[in-house]
């Protein structure tokens, strides 16, 4: 099989590849962290999770803070495997493997 055959398409955008990243590396973060680190738009933010939940990659949280609404992320096992096959075609693709 090609090394090419799994990069996934879902992880194509960088918004989406930044999501995963930081999701990767912390137990989860709420919708204004990623907003902030990845420097998205509240739309473009929200459409590319909907895109990662669809796909079972993340799952969603909506709870209240106080009388706040907070919406936090985390990977689901799915997702991790995933990202981590994407990393390491991307790496083989990168090192001519």
């Amino acid at each position: 099989m090609s090394i090419i055959n799994n990069i996934n398409k879902v992880f194509d955008h960088r918004i989406r590849l930044g999501i995963m990243s930081v999701l990767m590396v912390n137990e989860y973060a709420d919708f204004n962290m990623l907003k902030e680190l990845l420097a998205a738009t509240d739309g473009n933010l929200a459409s590319h999770t909907k895109a990662l939940e669809k796909a079972d990659y993340i799952w969603v949280e909506k709870q209240f803070i106080g009388r706040k609404p907070n919406t936090r992320y985390a990977t689901t096992t799915l997702g991790r495997a995933e990202f981590n096959k994407h990393i390491e075609a991307l790496e083989k693709l990168i090192n001519n493997q």
